[in-house]
């Protein structure tokens, strides 16, 4: 099964889309549309620099020019080249540098977006190099798809590469044996290669993101290992209390087992959430993330069990600690009291100081979140890639270099041109000159008016497609306030003889994209919260450790966010080796909190539901917290450790919004092992003591027939002590 998985699902990269991140039914998305559809202006833009010291008037350098644009000009998947050497003077005079040592060729490229890179990638080839002192590069919209697609895949390889050994580091320092290392990384292979089997169906019917890539595989190895390292966990706790093997196992699936579903119900529900923005990009990580976690809690609830069975006594085969001990010459280590563990002392500590700790560790993490108070938002450009990508460098000289910006010019479509008159459409532009930042506005452009073009044909003659659109120029720096003001007045001026119109253009398309997550996320944050309530009062039958939950997991993540604006947009850090923007793309908070927010709950889960099981042993509320802390506080630690090794190895993309994603998703998960449910968790459960489990007596009843419980073990390790005294 798992080869027929890996032959389906592994060629999935060549399906994937590095786009995504706008709304297809917005305004600017139709607005495009249509400047495809009924102008050709080709479905993305195409960037080509060609560039000479003697200048771009220069007989070599027009040569190279017009030689690239013949070249642009027979192939059937370009359309609407404009260049220095080929354009009327007015049109020309935008193509070329302040200095005129480089020249602009602009053309559209047509096709699905698998075709569009092939078409881009061989345009690419076949023009780019240095020709007797004349450089051309390519850039744009078309060749950055083209080159997030190859540098995301030699990424994947690169965090394949540093995740799986180091992981496997950790989890021979958590067991000690080489083979019991081995099966929570075989576990999270088969759960790799599952889901990337399911992504590749999806791309069947609706597009799905590359980066959804690295999700799965992070993910997967990820929590692939942290359920199998619960289940040998637990399996081996039951050995030492005394189980024979079938018993160890039986009891092993009922609990540990039955954790493991339930924490993948949060988490994949959480994710699954995402669906429901409009943005492929956001959609795609809710189907590589169901996936994944389907995959992975499948994998280590069937294969882990039959595997125990199966290994029995040589899961501890080639133990590494046995090894150094006797090359050491030390003894045997004898067991230690429940009491007397690291995480049972530490718990106590929090509780006995719990009001002070719990208040510190809060102040700090709000402190650390206080940054993203400062969040500005903006739209992916070639700047996502290294310094080295051609099209981060094409993107740079336009910047420095070129008077007319085109990313920060608005395209107006005006769909219905019918019985338009060109005064009409006079007045209409001259109204849009007037607004403030706006040093040009264009003559309107391919459409029949009363029988005659309003500028360049577009279309065979006698064919009439009643639409035009216009070209504002703009100064107003993108994704500022002067850029917001200027939309807003833009939209504010009627449109031609009433005529409704539409807006397009990298200012526009931000702004659609911000308002398609603003206007579902109360939706999508309130169904997250109304789940995760609902499983976890399932799981303790309490009202009150749920909040809890959602109060400490919205808190856990304020570190991760203030990070991201701190380094990524503020660019301290230099950084972390991106170039800085002075914004953050709109789709990664969202996608940070979904995926983390549903992560701390697997953490939760962990923890809690070992603290009820004590519970309902002891009745004794803080000795139940202590000795669940205890239980699973190795655990958990290790879990986090290689969870974050696996988020962390994203930060070694090339791609800055999948470091900035790979940092995020470090701290989050962290600071939510070890201050949030090492810290806080202990503190906030002394402080409630037995209303920890208090629910009212409806709901009691609702859990008493719907809920999940179970007959408490007999554990000689949890006969209670001295009750741990209150501060």
């Amino acid at each position: 099964m798992t080869v027929v998985l890996a032959v389906f699902g592994v060629p999935v990269a060549k399906s994937l889309s590095p786009s995504g991140f706008s709304d297809p039914g917005s305004e600017s998305a139709h607005a495009s549309a249509l400047l495809t559809g009924k102008f050709g202006q080709g479905d993305v833009q195409m960037l080509i620099l060609v560039s000479s010291d003697d200048g771009i008037d220069s007989p070599r350098a027009r040569d190279v020019g017009t030689e690239v644009v013949k070249r642009l000009d027979q192939d059937p998947h370009v359309t609407d080249v404009s260049s220095p050497w080929t354009a009327p003077p007015a049109a020309a005079a935008d193509l070329v540098s302040r200095d005129r040592t480089a020249g602009l060729i602009v053309a559209g490229i047509t096709g699905t977006e698998a075709e569009q890179q092939t078409y881009a990638r061989q345009i690419s080839e076949d023009v780019s190099g240095d020709r007797d002192g004349v450089s051309v590069r390519t850039g744009g919209t078309a060749m950055v798809n083209v080159q997030i697609t190859e540098h995301s895949q030699r990424d994947l390889l690169v965090m394949e590469s540093l995740a799986i050994p180091l992981s496997f580091l950790v989890l021979v320092w958590v067991f000690g044996g080489l083979v019991a290392a081995a099966l929570p990384v075989a576990i999270g292979g088969m759960a790799i290669l599952g889901a990337l089997a399911v992504l590749r169906l999806v791309t069947l019917v609706t597009d799905v993101s590359i980066f959804a890539l690295n999700l799965a595989t992070a993910m997967g190895l990820a929590l692939a290992i942290d359920y199998t390292l619960l289940m040998l966990s637990r399996y081996r706790d039951e050995l030492a209390a005394g189980a024979d093997r079938p018993d160890a196992i039986r009891r092993t699936v009922s609990t540990a087992g039955r954790t493991v579903l339930f924490s993948a119900t949060t988490v994949a529900l959480s994710m699954a959430a995402m669906v429901l923005f409009p943005m492929h990009f956001l959609k795609s990580f809710a189907y590589a993330g169901v996936a994944t976690v389907a995959f992975a809690a499948a994998a280590a609830v069937v294969v882990t069990p039959a595997a125990l069975m199966l290994l029995g006594d040589r899961l501890d085969a080639l133990d590494v600690h046995r090894l150094a001990r006797r090359i050491l010459r030390r003894p045997e280590p004898t067991p230690t009291p429940v009491q007397r563990r690291f995480w049972y002392r530490c718990a106590t500590t929090v509780m006995r100081r719990a009001l002070p700790l719990g208040l510190a560790v809060v102040v700090l993490l709000l402190v650390l979140g206080a940054p993203f108070l400062g969040v500005k938002w903006g739209f992916p450009d070639e700047r996502v890639l290294p310094p080295s990508a051609s099209s981060h460098q094409v993107g740079d000289q336009l910047r420095r270099d070129f008077a007319d910006n085109t990313d920060t010019a608005v395209t107006v479509v005006v769909p219905d041109s019918a019985g338009l008159s060109p005064a009409d459409l006079s007045a209409y532009a001259a109204e849009l000159s007037r607004v403030p930042d706006v040093p040009a506005v264009s003559a309107p452009t391919g459409t029949f008016v009363d029988g005659a073009r309003a500028g360049p044909p577009s279309a065979p003659a006698g064919e009439k497609d009643d639409s035009v659109f216009l070209t504002v120029a703009s100064t107003a720096p993108l994704f500022s306030d002067a850029s917001e003001t200027q939309l807003d007045r833009l939209h504010a001026v009627a449109g031609p003889g009433g005529r409704e119109v539409l807006m397009t253009g990298t200012a526009q398309v931000n702004r659609d994209s911000v308002d398609a997550i603003t206007s579902k996320l109360p939706i999508v944050l309130g169904l997250i919260a109304v789940i995760m309530f609902a499983l976890l009062f399932l799981l303790t039958g309490s009202i009150v450790v749920p909040l809890k939950a959602l109060v400490l997991n919205m808190l856990s993540l304020t570190a991760a966010f203030g990070a991201l604006v701190w380094i990524f947009q503020d660019g301290h850090l230099s950084g972390l080796g991106t170039t800085p923007t002075g914004t953050l793309v709109a789709n990664m908070p969202v996608l940070l909190f979904c995926i983390a927010f549903g992560l701390s709950m697997d953490y939760e889960v962990f923890l809690v539901s070992r603290i009820r099981e004590f519970w309902l042993e002891t009745g004794d509320s803080d000795e139940s917290v202590a000795l669940g802390i205890a239980h699973t506080g190795r655990v958990i630690t290790a879990a986090a450790l290689i969870m974050s090794i696996s988020f962390a190895a994203l930060i070694a993309a090339s791609v800055s919004f999948m470091r900035m994603f790979g940092l995020g998703l470090t701290l989050a998960v962290l600071v939510d092992a070890t201050l949030v449910r090492m810290v806080l968790v202990p503190a906030f459960m002394h402080l409630m003591g037995g209303l920890n489990w208090w629910a009212p007596g409806w709901l009691r009843r609702v859990h008493e027939r719907l809920g999940f419980t179970e007959a408490p073990s007999v554990n000689p390790e949890v006969t209670p002590p001295e009750r741990i005294s209150s501060p």
